[in-house]
């Protein structure tokens, strides 16, 4: 009997071994700068991605058109390692708080802010909750990010002129606003005066120091512009400038107010100044500037009170660029075609027996 359960054993880990030879193999390589492979497991890796972010099992074709993409992405890499496009790491980690901003509808400053909130929302890491989402954790998800904002720099670089030159006619913007004219509404809105004091590792201390700069404010020791001025100095210890405030759950949430505290808001008079309000991470005060009523806009007003922006320069911006996307995809496109040669591409695997190792069980 233990003879057969050994056999087993090695069996089963004669076949792991065969699995993990296969997942190494090289499919292609990319050569134009230097020689690396794509390999089945860097598939496999990118199908789970996709399938996450797509909620669908992916098929051969599918997998036939991960390998083209993975293709061109190196190719284009490569290229702008050539031509000297960087992208520093500091870059990424913005942009990697940015993208979580907007996907969880709150303001962060730090990833781990957004690892802080994901824990108490959801109960689980950051890391646990991209790759539920998205299939990659925070650092996998990084490098991926980096890589695509390296490429985009890499086409901005050799399309700069081109790009320059797309831009919404006059008849897109009118066209747009008339489609979209409902939407075009300005909430309530509240310009006021926040301080934030972090509560860091002493909260009595930071307690101290908010009301001392309230007292400071309302005692007209301190002005606005003097608070600000201080707030951004090394060290200062807090946070301070103006916000315009819709009247909505949504900016409530952004700004860590309940909605009920921001509606209470609105119902005081220009001039109010809250006492010290405690909230988890920090003390803060608001002093309610001037309040401005709903209207409808028109598109040659201003997208809120006190911008010089007006309906049509905003629609005129976010036209603007997303034209200059969809210019960087095709353009993209066209340069990974163009490099995608015999000379810079060498195929290992093709035909049937591509298709082999691409047909895996999901």
């Amino acid at each position: 009997m233990k003879k057969i359960l050994l056999s087993a054993l090695m069996l089963l880990t004669l076949a792991g071994s065969v699995f993990a030879q296969a997942d190494l193999q090289p499919l292609v390589v990319v050569k134009l700068n230097k020689n690396e492979s794509i390999t089945v497991k860097q598939v496999k890796n990118r199908s789970v991605i996709f399938e996450k972010q797509y909620n669908i099992k992916t098929t051969l074709e599918d997998r036939k058109k991960i390998v083209d993409t993975l293709v061109e992405e190196k190719l284009m890499l490569q290229a702008a390692a050539k031509a000297g496009v960087t992208v520093p790491d500091s870059g990424v980690d913005q942009y990697f708080i940015q993208y979580m901003t907007s996907q969880l509808g709150q303001n962060f400053t730090s990833e781990k802010e957004i690892a802080d909130y994901v824990k108490k929302v959801s109960g689980t890491s950051l890391d646990e909750a991209l790759v539920q989402q998205i299939g990659m954790n925070s650092t996998e998800y990084k490098a991926y990010l980096k890589n695509q904002l390296i490429i985009q720099q890499y086409v901005v670089q050799q399309k700069q002129a081109e790009m320059q030159k797309v831009a919404a006619t006059d008849e897109e913007i009118r066209m747009f606003y008339e489609s979209n004219k409902a939407s075009f509404v300005m909430n309530d809105t509240m310009k006021a005066f926040l301080m934030l004091v972090p509560k860091g590792a002493n909260a009595d201390a930071a307690k101290n120091k908010a009301n001392d700069l309230r007292n400071k404010f309302v005692d007209k020791k301190l002005t606005i512009e003097q608070l600000v001025v201080q707030a951004n100095a090394q060290d200062s210890g807090y946070q301070a400038g103006e916000l315009m405030l819709a009247k909505t759950e949504q900016v409530a949430n952004a700004y860590g107010f309940s909605y009920q505290g921001l509606l209470s808001l609105f119902e005081k008079a220009d001039g109010f100044v809250t006492d010290v309000q405690e909230t988890p991470v920090d003390f803060r005060i608001v002093a309610v500037e001037k309040k401005y009523p709903a209207k409808m806009l028109s598109i040659s007003d201003s997208v809120q009170p006190e911008s010089t922006v007006t309906v049509y320069q905003y629609i005129n911006q976010n036209l603007s660029y997303q034209k200059q996307m969809q210019y960087l995809q095709t353009a993209a496109q066209e340069m990974a075609n163009q490099i995608n040669t015999s000379v810079n591409v060498e195929w290992k695997k093709t035909g049937d027996e591509l298709n082999k190792l691409l047909n895996w069980s999901n």
